[in-house]
């Protein structure tokens, strides 16, 4: 019995000894242990801009109808008629979370790990704030502050963070990493495909996303909105289009919207946006709209389809039987599979500072911001490639006999607002609850969710209800219950 035992014992020193250096000697040297974390900011980048699924269904199918950009007869555009499809609804939290959230944060992780320089921090710290806005402007409250950490810590659950503690955090969050910006270029170089790693951009970026944020307060907080546009003006926005924060698409990464361009042919252009542009003739119709029977862009040629109608209402609500009669997206300029997907602009920028003229004698001329705005939001469309460039003339023209009206200026540049964030529309929808412009007829298609109101919001994932019970079940009994109609915290 003892001989055994001590064979037994030589056996295990034998093997311990043999184990020694074993890890080291099954890592592979040609392949790094980990991935660099350049290379997961182009991926983190990409994310946020997303793809097709989400792009369609969030973006299109929901918020662009319910903004009354585009209008379509199929069903199962449920924001056209307010109807709810609840996988529609929650699909950018099933997509951001997934991808974007993830990888922001395993990002973060990483640079902390690696004691990685301040600037780059602060630039995923810039993309981390438009990352989560992005989803709790759409949703309210949202899992924030233990988001993405089933493998970071092990949260497998996470809580829903309210609104209103969300929002303070982002606004802290930019200042600091606007403060921690210089100028020169940021460690990340060219894998930085958004600003090549421009310092100057970036912090430019976090004042103007600043911007938008602290407006988003004006209807829960005057007082702190003031504080923070405030505080983002003399941090210094943008200051052309060359600021512009976008992803540029290329053929083997596309744009989502455009791959649903491509996938769905029922969208049209809405009659309030068309009608809306025809009555200024603006020189932005024939670049965003083409009539689907022929891709006459003639501006006399395009009409919009009014929202909330199905095949069987179509003709006797337009004396017309199919819609192909109706203008549609204009593919050959915005639809490209290359086209950028567009996150904040500098036509926002400066309308935003028209407003914050309007409001609070803030940062110069109202109408030279308002100028300015129009301007570059018609300047930009030439990002989409020479066919949809619009001519200085005809700019000058437009703003000539479409002034500034400082009797109406807060409905007047919010307008143009919701014209220059056109497929933007996470952005468009957002403006309009905070600021009610443009004026927005609702439908009132048989069976809605909404009693014919336009929705507030979209809605979290069925699964939460039963992966994340508990604090799911928290979410709702904090904010209300979890439909359409239901307003997020900074909408009250």
């Amino acid at each position: 019995m003892k001989k055994s035992i001590y064979i037994m014992f030589i056996a295990l020193l034998t093997f311990s000894a043999c184990d020694n250096g074993f890890e080291e000697l099954n890592i592979n040297p040609t392949k790094p242990s980990q991935v660099s974390v350049a290379n997961k900011l182009t991926a983190a980048q990409k994310f946020m801009s997303s793809e097709r699924y989400d792009n369609w269904r969030a973006n299109l199918i929901y918020q662009s109808t319910m903004m009354q950009h585009i209008a379509t007869t199929a069903g199962y555009w449920s924001g056209d008629k307010y109807t709810w499809n609840r996988g529609y609804a929650s699909s950018l939290i099933d997509r951001y979370y997934e991808n974007a959230v993830k990888s922001i944060e395993d990002i973060m992780l990483q640079l902390n790990t690696e004691e990685a320089p301040e600037e780059m921090k602060a630039i995923a710290r810039i993309m981390r704030v438009y990352i989560y806005s992005r989803l709790t402007d759409l949703y309210g409250d949202i899992p924030y502050s233990e988001a993405g950490q089933a493998v970071i810590s092990g949260i497998l659950k996470p809580k829903y963070d309210a609104q209103s503690e969300i929002y303070p955090d982002l606004l802290n969050e930019l200042e600091e990493s606007a403060a921690a910006l210089g100028s020169g270029t940021s460690g990340f170089g060219a894998a930085d495909v958004i600003f090549q790693g421009d310092q100057g951009k970036w912090k430019r970026l976090a004042n103007s996303l600043m911007l938008r944020l602290g407006f988003r307060l004006i209807k829960r907080d005057a007082a702190a909105s003031q504080a923070w546009v405030t505080k983002a003006i003399n941090g210094g926005v943008m200051q052309s289009n060359d600021d512009i924060f976008f992803f540029p698409h290329d053929s083997n990464n596309r744009n989502g919207n455009s791959e649903a361009f491509d996938a769905d042919g029922n969208q049209r252009l809405s009659e309030t946006f068309v009608d809306w542009l025809q009555a200024s003739d603006d020189p932005r119709l024939p670049v965003l709209a083409r009539r689907r029977i022929d891709g006459s862009t003639d501006p006399a040629d395009l009409k919009g389809l009014p929202n909330g109608l199905d095949s069987n209402t179509l003709l006797g609500a337009t004396g017309e039987a199919s819609t192909t009669a109706f203008a549609e997206p204009n593919i050959v300029n915005i639809g490209q599979m290359n086209a950028p997907m567009f996150f904040q602009s500098y036509a926002e920028v400066e309308l935003l500072l028209a407003e914050a003229n309007v409001r609070w004698g803030l940062a110069g001329d109202a109408a030279t911001h308002y100028n300015a705005g129009v301007t570059a939001a018609m300047k930009m469309l030439s990002m989409y490639g020479a066919g949809a460039e619009i001519s200085d003339a005809d700019i000058t023209t437009y703003l000539t006999n479409n002034p500034y009206n400082a009797s109406n200026a807060l409905e007047q540049i919010n307008n143009q607002y919701w014209a220059a964030t056109f497929l933007n529309e996470y952005e468009a929808f957002a403006n309009w609850r905070r600021v009610g412009f443009p004026v927005l007829t609702p439908v009132n298609y048989p069976g809605n969710e909404t009693n014919g109101t336009i929705p507030r919001r979209l809605t979290y994932p069925e699964s939460d209800q039963s992966n994340n019970a508990d604090n799911y079940a928290a979410a709702v009994a904090a904010q209300g219950p979890d439909v359409l109609t239901t307003r997020v915290w900074w909408d009250n």
